[in-house]
Formats: structure tokens, sequence, C-alpha cells
């Protein structure tokens, strides 16, 4: 296999911690391991500390969007990212992001001239109704939304079901279905791990822990979960429930929760960056609760898999692709009352849930090695092709459009560094004036001091 030189374009990257974001971390840290060398191009973080990648992580301009849709968005007409990575001598792009992410590798095909690989992860018209509230202007998004991912060589999705969002959309193209694989190993950790990570949680043996992590948002299902654990609760049933994870909508879903009554019953912990503190989660919980038809594939699914956990997922929905219910998983309708049902039956049959759990280890589970692998000799054909002129010939991005917005971008630039130069003149200032009336004030005290020295030497 020839030695492969990928850029890998996404918005979301650490600190931020999504599904998309952990996919271009293996991607790039397999990639440059095992296939030739990965580069990451990434939207400015100021949390963000680089240092540790096994691989260079290239950041441009940002703006911080994360209330609208949970991470920073780039401003991809940078002339400084696009003069970087001009003498990367990349030979194919690989963007993860539809919109700022794949503008900016269209921009960079065209001057260094290679192949684009595009994949879909995410519902995006969901995140676009989030974003934004005009359907004139939702409508509008999506096609050009669309608009950029047909201007793409070759594009890929996670699953079936994201393709056929991907169509709902009015994408017309094709496209191949390249999974997204697991960052953590078959088996369980150390029980002792799993006790120092649960032992400030109340979780007694023999009572049912269940168990969500990932992005605390409401279009996630969560709201099913806990309105199906308040009627656990209400029948009488004990059970722990553990959420794992931060987000945009975390305090709302503390706040329902403990106004529901389930305070003592379902905890919240932050979000849990080291993969092992992950995997003791898993390996804690008797079900894993993911009632999301948002996701187009569900990576926790077959992390809880690779922990011999089984899930509860929405029948129909992407997570629950490939998972037969009673086999590999269990599934529901999406509503809280078949969640409640379902659960008050598997908290009867602990055998079962666990017999299961062990088959979506041995059935459900895919790694990172061997999805990567798969991406790099799929990105072997996708060069060939290209070479070959079997691709389309796409519309570039007009002159006039690219000059206007790097003029922009430019100017934005300018602009901060302006506002930088001030403030940091306006700090030396109050410094000066601060060191002054200090100066002042210890002169002042030093007088005070005398005149009282003065007067008692006269007076008494």
């Amino acid at each position: 296999m020839e030695k492969l030189k990928v850029c890998l374009v996404n918005d979301s990257f650490p600190p931020e911690i999504d599904g998309v974001a952990n996919a271009v971390v293996n991607y790039a840290g397999i990639i440059n391991e095992s296939y030739g060398s990965a580069t990451v191009v990434t939207p400015s973080n100021p949390q963000a500390d680089d240092s540790a990648f096994p691989f260079p992580v290239c950041r441009y301009p940002s703006l911080d969007t994360t209330r609208l849709v949970g991470y920073r968005a780039g401003l991809p007409f940078s002339p400084e990212i696009q003069r970087r990575l001009d003498d990367k001598d990349f030979n194919i792009i690989h963007s993860h992001c539809p919109v700022s992410s794949t503008l900016l590798a269209r921009l960079l095909r065209e001057r260094i001239d290679v192949p684009l690989v595009m994949t879909y992860h995410t519902k995006f018209d969901i995140d676009i109704a989030k974003a934004i509230s005009s359907k004139l202007l939702q409508e509008e998004a999506k096609r050009m939304l669309v608009e950029n991912i047909s201007a793409c060589d070759e594009v890929w999705t996670v699953s079936r079901g994201a393709g056929e969002n991907l169509r709902s959309l009015g994408y017309e193209g094709d496209y191949l279905i390249m999974p997204n694989g697991v960052d953590l190993p078959r088996g369980r950790v150390d029980e002792e791990l799993i006790a120092q990570t649960c032992r400030d949680y109340d979780l007694p043996r023999g009572v049912p822990v269940f168990l969500f992590l990932g992005r605390m948002m409401w279009y996630k299902g969560i709201r099913i979960i806990l309105d199906a654990l308040k009627a656990l609760a209400d029948g009488g049933r004990d059970f722990r429930m553990v959420f794992v994870g931060g987000g945009a909508d975390r305090d709302e879903i503390v706040k329902y929760s403990e106004k529901l009554g389930l305070k003592g019953r379902v905890f919240f912990c932050p979000a849990v960056h080291d993969r092992n503190i992950v995997r003791a989660w898993y390996c804690r919980a008797d079900l894993f609760l993911f009632p999301s038809s948002f996701d187009t594939n569900g990576l926790v699914v077959r992390e809880a898999a690779a922990c011999g956990l089984a899930s509860v997922l929405i029948r129909g929905s992407c997570a629950a692709e490939d998972v037969e219910d009673g086999e590999t998983g269990f599934l529901i309708e999406e509503n809280s009352a078949s969640m409640a049902e379902k659960l008050e039956t598997l908290c009867r049959c602990p055998n079962t849930v666990k017999r299961v759990g062990q088959q979506a280890q041995s059935r459900l589970y895919i790694s990172w090695e061997e999805a990567v692998g798969r991406a790099c000799r799929r990105y072997e054909t996708v060069i060939e092709n290209y070479r070959r002129g079997l691709y389309p010939q796409h519309e570039r991005l007009s002159d006039d459009f690219i000059r206007t917005m790097s003029n922009s971008m430019e100017a934005w630039d300018e602009l901060r560094e302006r506002q930088r130069s001030k403030m940091l003149e306006l700090r030396q200032e109050y410094r000066e004036l601060r060191d002054e009336m200090k100066e002042e004030m210890n002169s002042t005290r030093q007088r005070l001091r005398d005149n009282i020295a003065q007067y008692l030497e006269r007076f008494m």
C-alpha cells in the first residue's frame, strides 16, 4: 500500500468531545501509526492543548457557537490556514463535517488538486432546525449543505439510516456505507477500577444500574429515559441511573430530573475523557439506555457491546441497525411508556440481560483498526479514480466569492489583532495607573505617619 498523506478536516475536535471528534482522533492516530501520515485541520479553541497528539493539528479562526450546535464553528476562508496547508503534500482530503470544514476542503482541493472524500455522520437537518428558527432559512441552509456535499468526489455515510437522511435532504448522488469503529477493546476492566470510578455514587449491589453516556442534549431521547424512570419509581421499582457527559441541555435535564423527584436514584457525572474510566462505567452498568432517533451510528452502543453491556434502543433508529431484539439488544417504541415496560420486564430477567450483552459483544463490535483499515484501502481506490479522471468535474467556488470571503477574513484578522493590541495597551495603562496610585498611597501613608509622630512629640 502506498504511504498516504491524509488531511482530516472537522469542526469538532478535543477539547470538544462527541462521536465525530472521536472518529477523527482515531482516524488520525491509526493512519499516522500504520498507513502514512495524517494532519487534523480544525477550528481554534482557547481551551485546546494539542501537544498530546502524535500527529499535527492545524487550527484556524473560529466563532463560539457551542450554545447553538455544541461546538465552535470554523471560519474556513482564512488565508493563513490555506497557506499553511498548501505545502503539506497531501494526496487525499477527508472532511467529516459538511459545512465549514467541507468549504475549507473544497478550497484546498482547488489549490493542490487531490480528491476530496466527505463522511456524513450526523443528521444535520436537526442541527439546522435547532440553530435556525426561520423555515425559509432552514430550507436554504439545507440546499447549501447538499450543494457542498455534492461537490465532493466521493461521499460516505456511517450507516444506512444516515444515507436515508442524506437523501431526505435532497442529495441525489452515490454514497458508500463506511461504519465507524470503537476504540475500546473487548472485555472488562479491573474490578478495582470499577469500584474506584463509582465510589462517590450510591450504587448498591443487587439494584439494577442503567447508564447513558454522551452529549446531554434533549434530542438524544433523554426525556424518554427520565419519564420512564419516573414510572418505574412510581411503581415501586428500585434502580439507579447514571448520566455521564456534558452538553448545552445538561442544566435543564438535571432540573427536570429533580422536578420528577428522582434525586437519590439518578446521578449526573461530568464528561469523562479517560477511556478506561468510560469502560469502567460500561462494566458497572446492567443496561445502556440510548433512545435516540437522532444519531446516525450510535458508536456508544458498540462501545457498550465491547464491555458486554446490552442497549435499549428505538426500533428502526440508526443506532439500532444490525441489532436483533432479544438477541443483541432490546428494541422499544419511541416513548417513555414502552421504555418503562421494557425496563420493568428486564429488571426481572437479569440472566437474559447478561446473555444479550455477551452476544452483543461478539456480534456488534468493530474495532477502529478494522474501520480505518477499510477506509485507507478505499482511499487508494479514490486516489486512483481521481488520477484517471473518473469523477465528475465539480463546480469551483467562484473567484469573486473566494476573494470576498478571503478579504473578509483578512479584515476579521486585522480587527481582531487591533482589538488584541488595544487590550494590551489598556492593560499596560491600567498597570501603570495602578502602580502610580500604589506609590501615591504609600507616600500618603508615610506623610500621615510623620505627621502623627510630630504631633505626639509636640503634645505628649
